[in-house]
């Protein structure tokens, strides 16, 4: 029997900017997404992180916001109430993207952490548009990758300890397209990190 050919991964790099711990009470202010690159029987190649991205800012779906959560982003809820997307426009307009860029290839949604924006995104796709191009477990958590081939506890890993080829020299902005580009070069250096060298 012959073996079944399976279709490549193409990565996309996701950062969400929200006002709160959880969707739902809370809202998805903004959403970034960037190609990170595609793995195949061949191996993984990275992609331009700025060639293939996505950006929305989105109307928010509650008046609960927690003041603090709010600040990291600097985005003004007043003015995304009257200029933010419909979320319902936004998660269609990011699954045709997803669609268009993943064309061929199974999409996997990574970040880092990845747990808090696949949190939103997931629970976003199907509260408004009754699925997802990921599935509900094409995820990846940079996180983890690196804590795996480094050897470390997972709790133990922060990019303050990574080593410095590994990280974009993109300034972490806390805007969902600059973090999700930079954190697509932090995916592609892990893909191909062999892990650290022993003595």
């Amino acid at each position: 029997m012959a073996p079944r050919r399976l279709k490549p991964s193409l990565y996309v790099s996701v950062d969400v900017e929200a006002d709160g711990p959880i969707p739902g009470p809370y809202s998805m202010l903004s959403l970034g997404a960037s190609v990170a690159g595609v793995q195949d029987a061949d191996g993984f190649r990275a992609a331009d992180p700025e060639e293939r991205t996505f950006y929305r800012e989105l109307r928010p779906i509650s008046e609960e916001f927690v003041p603090e959560a709010l600040a990291v982003s600097g985005l003004d809820r007043d003015r995304l109430g009257v200029e933010g997307a419909e979320p319902v426009r936004a998660m269609r307009e990011f699954t045709d993207w997803v669609r268009e860029v993943g064309a061929g290839a199974q999409p996997v949604m990574c970040g880092y952490p990845a747990l808090y924006d696949w949190t939103f995104l997931y629970w976003y796709l199907i509260r408004f548009t009754g699925s997802s191009p990921f599935g509900h477990s094409g995820c990846l958590d940079m996180k983890t990758l690196y804590a795996t081939k480094a050897g470390l506890p997972l709790r133990a890993v922060a990019k303050g300890t990574m080593p410095r080829e590994l990280l974009s020299r993109r300034r972490h902005t806390h805007h969902a397209l600059d973090d999700a580009i930079e954190q697509a070069e932090l995916f592609a250096n892990l893909m191909v990190w062999p892990g650290p060298s022993r003595p």
